[in-house]
């Protein structure tokens, strides 16, 4: 077996150069933020974790082509390419689910640093956005499963389910919206789990079971937990709790409270769709 290479020429391609300005950017972004100093929210940790971890990931990356690791990873382990294209894909909704929080909580007229932040982390967004489009009309790169339309509806699960756990307030003492927080709780790591499992192809061919039937059962579940969550959370959220007639709309718990119950039914939609589509592809449903 060849040993890896060192070709410092992939620095020099376009894809090279998107890497090094995502991992200075996102490096920026993340000391601004830091020396920013802002009183920690969920919303601010959220923002701050997405910072720091997306540079060290794409450096990997950056590495592993670089000394053309990514070939050996291609025989043994899984797709590189699908693989990639899968975190440029989440990447870019990150940066922009952190970019709508800056600009949403700490921007205003002299907030200097909400508006340097919330550039910086545009700007972000818009880098890991060109490297997803890249990726995508390149016709050269793979999409087995990620960069495809079963591992897409995962990602968006994955994704939307983050800011609903990192949203959750006023739910202390209530057992129905505790209920919630478990029905959106379990969906996750298993949506995550089904997306590892088949991004390692090697793993999932040694698996005893279906992994198709297995999603499908999962998805089944994930969707009746989301259905008793969108009836529920809206219930005993705004039950004798209208919006305060002097509460804006950036900083109100009773807005947060809402963005849960919306993105419930995003999320719900999402688990919906990935479900007919799998039932499509195991069952042999056929469009007429």
């Amino acid at each position: 077996m060849d040993k890896p290479t060192f070709t410092p020429s992939s620095l020099a391609s376009s894809r090279g150069a998107i890497h090094m300005a995502q991992i200075l950017l996102c490096g920026i972004t993340f000391v601004v933020g830091y020396i920013w100093g802002h009183p920690f929210h969920t919303y601010w940790i959220y923002s701050m974790v997405i910072w720091g971890l997306l540079p060290i990931i794409t450096l990997v990356i950056t590495i592993v082509e670089m000394f053309l690791i990514h070939k050996f990873i291609l025989v043994f382990c899984m797709d590189w390419d699908d693989f990639t294209t899968g975190m440029a894909m989440m990447a870019s909704l990150c940066t922009f689910s952190t970019t709508v929080m800056m600009a949403n909580f700490y921007i205003c007229r002299t907030c200097i640093w909400g508006w340097i932040i919330s550039i910086l982390s545009a700007g972000c967004c818009v880098l890991y956005s060109v490297e997803t489009f890249r990726d995508k009309c390149e016709s050269s790169r793979s999409a087995t499963y990620v960069a495809a339309l079963p591992g897409f509806w995962k990602i968006l699960e994955a994704f939307v389910a983050c800011i609903i756990l990192t949203s959750l307030i006023g739910y202390v003492g209530n057992p129905a919206l505790i209920w919630c927080i478990v029905a959106y709780a379990i969906p996750l790591p298993l949506t995550l789990l089904v997306i590892i499992t088949n991004i390692l192809t090697k793993l999932k061919n040694c698996l005893p079971f279906n992994i198709n039937l297995f999603t499908m059962i999962f998805l089944i579940i994930s969707v009746a937990l989301y259905i008793s969550a969108a009836i529920l959370w809206p219930i005993f959220s705004f039950r004798g709790n209208p919006r305060p007639k002097d509460c804006p709309g950036n900083a109100c718990a009773w807005g947060i409270q809402f963005l849960v119950a919306f993105m419930t039914y995003v999320n719900l939609v999402f688990y919906i769709l990935d479900l007919i589509f799998t039932c499509r592809g195991i069952c042999g449903f056929k469009r007429p």
